[in-house]
């Protein structure tokens, strides 16, 4: 099956090329363009276009970037040789980058004026949950935007939502993100202090995985938090360190206190000083150990990340 909208992507990392594997097995037509050309080629087995140029994108019905930063989305659409700095332009923009509320509105206004439409569409999940097809995709934006956007969105993920107009996802995402930081830092507590006691660290995971706190969040990083594969990278200390100021600065925006997100964010901080840069961010619980005086090992036991069909 194919269908006849033609799908640009810019940005493929972890989540961009599983994204994009989702879309080509939907019967897409996906063209794509990465910084690094190399990092995109293994994409072409699975039927997609590499492209050399990103202005080669701009011929598309739709385009979707997927990168780590606000400047780094103002540099693949307004820079040099951007996006949409040709005669050609692509009907519609649609980001699933984390980037704050302000620079989503500024995208959005620039694109406005050159005639194209802009769906913020962040998600929750990781490249693994991505490749599962687990994810789930929060839009914003004028609503016959998204409907329009919706199909291509549920392609890539178990399902998606509209949360209102402008930049109402990122606020959705920066909120996501925030707890995504404060319930690591306190899974990583809670679980050295349960082996710390005398509780190994599977079987205390597993009982929180099948208590009513877990989630698939506490779930999927079990493996890693038994095993202590931390170079098996999902999220860097970097990223969420990002993203945590992020809900700080919103907090701030807003009026809102966040105790618990600034504690977080200082924890996520010490990671980031002590040099821990290309690993998971799950090595919180390596130094959450070592705060504790005690040193982890490997349990070398197969947990199930509940991600497998």
């Amino acid at each position: 099956m194919t269908t006849q909208t033609r799908i640009g992507w810019i940005g493929l990392g972890r989540m961009g090329e599983a994204m994009v594997k989702k879309l080509t097995a939907a019967g897409y037509s996906v063209q794509v363009w990465n910084r690094t050309r190399e990092k995109a080629l293994p994409l072409a087995e699975y039927g997609a276009v590499i492209v050399n140029d990103k202005l080669e994108l701009a011929g598309c019905d739709v385009v979707f970037t997927m990168v780590s930063t606000t400047a780094d989305l103002k540099e693949v659409l307004f820079g040099e040789g951007g996006l949409v700095t040709g005669a050609t332009k692509p009907k519609m923009v649609i980001d699933s980058s984390s980037i704050s509320e302000e620079g989503s509105a500024e995208t959005r206004q620039r694109l406005a004026g050159l005639g194209i439409a802009y769906l913020a569409a962040p998600v929750s999940g990781n490249a693994k949950v991505a490749k599962a097809g687990k994810l789930l995709i929060v839009a914003s934006g004028p609503k016959k935007d998204y409907d329009t956007a919706e199909p291509w969105l549920k392609a890539m993920g178990r399902k998606v939502m509209w949360v209102g107009e402008g930049e109402l996802s990122r606020v959705w995402k920066i909120a996501h993100n925030t707890m995504f930081g404060v319930i690591i830092q306190s899974l990583c507590e809670i679980t050295v202090l349960a082996e710390k006691a005398g509780i190994p660290r599977h079987v205390f995971l597993q009982s929180i995985n099948d208590s009513v706190l877990g989630s698939m969040y506490t779930r999927y990083k079990s493996p890693v938090l038994t095993n202590l594969t931390f170079e098996q990278v999902t999220f860097t200390p970097k990223l969420l360190l990002k993203d945590m100021d992020l809900g700080l600065g919103a907090g701030k925006a807003h009026g809102v206190p966040m105790p618990t997100a600034a504690a977080t964010r200082e924890s996520v901080a010490r990671l980031v000083g002590r040099g821990h840069d290309n690993v998971d961010f799950a090595i919180l619980l390596q130094e959450t150990a070592r705060d504790a005086g005690l040193d982890l090992k490997p349990e070398v036991v197969k947990v199930d990340d509940g991600l497998s069909a």
